[in-house]
């Protein structure tokens, strides 16, 4: 058995891997894991990653959990092109600058963004608090401005030039609250013009089909009432 990826597109980690994957031409088979149905939480998925997470990766025997440890593996694995994840020691450091950045701060702030405005009406059938939605919002405007100031500041892409990994994982991450209907590059010219680059960098219908699931995430139909039960707690863990 070749590569397998275990991914939902709903999840901002499994379209980074997606993405790269199909980019770089790398041959896999894709497992499909939809999140809403619970079906991470099954015996059957635990077997592949015991995380109960998306996305997961399995090569023959060996199985791999964590977004950005899988787009590692899968660089050093195939032969891509350097600009991903470069040899240069100090143009290498400055991507995993990124990478660590972003778990507690650009990333968080967007899902939260996408849960507090779309996910826990479609979800509960009841919106938050009004109080908690403009704090989650005033908290993501401030964090893709450190985006913008700390990390793009006037370069081309993230880290210099040419398209990293920090570029797809940082685009993936600002698609959740786009498709919660937040503006965020509206009002930041060099952001926008970074997203039109990034974007044609990749490929615009492989941008457009990794994103159509989030881009409709508001028309999800209501989890059901079982799933919801055990969903809920990982939820709120995971956007508090």
């Amino acid at each position: 058995m070749g590569l397998e990826l275990y991914l939902d597109l709903l999840s901002q980690p499994c379209r980074a891997v997606y993405i790269f994957a199909k980019k770089n031409r790398i041959p896999f088979e894709l497992r499909p894991v939809n999140l809403l149905k619970g079906q991470h939480l099954s015996d059957a998925f635990a077997q592949v990653n015991p995380l109960k997470k998306v996305p997961a990766l399995k090569d023959g025997d060996f199985t791999l959990a964590e977004s950005v440890a899988i787009l590692l593996y899968l660089t050093r694995k195939y032969k891509v092109p350097d600009h991903w994840y470069p040899q240069d020691v100090q143009a290498c450091a400055r991507v995993d600058e990124y990478l660590a950045w972003q778990h507690t701060t650009l990333r968080r702030s967007c899902l939260r963004a996408l849960w507090h405005k779309v996910m826990f009406p479609v979800f509960l059938g009841e919106p938050v608090s009004p109080e908690i939605l403009a704090a989650t919002l005033a908290e993501l405007d401030v964090t893709v401005q450190l985006l913008e100031d700390n990390f793009l500041q006037n370069k081309a892409f993230l880290t210099g030039p040419h398209i990293s990994l920090a570029d797809l994982v940082a685009i993936t991450e600002l698609m959740h609250p786009v498709g919660a209907g937040c503006q965020v590059f509206e009002g930041r010219p060099k952001l926008a013009a970074w997203h039109q680059r990034v974007e044609a960098a990749v490929g615009e219908d492989l941008f457009r089909e990794a994103h159509e699931v989030i881009l409709k995430a508001k028309d999800s139909p209501p989890a059901d009432p079982t799933v919801k039960q055990k969903l809920m707690p990982l939820v709120l863990a995971m956007i508090q």
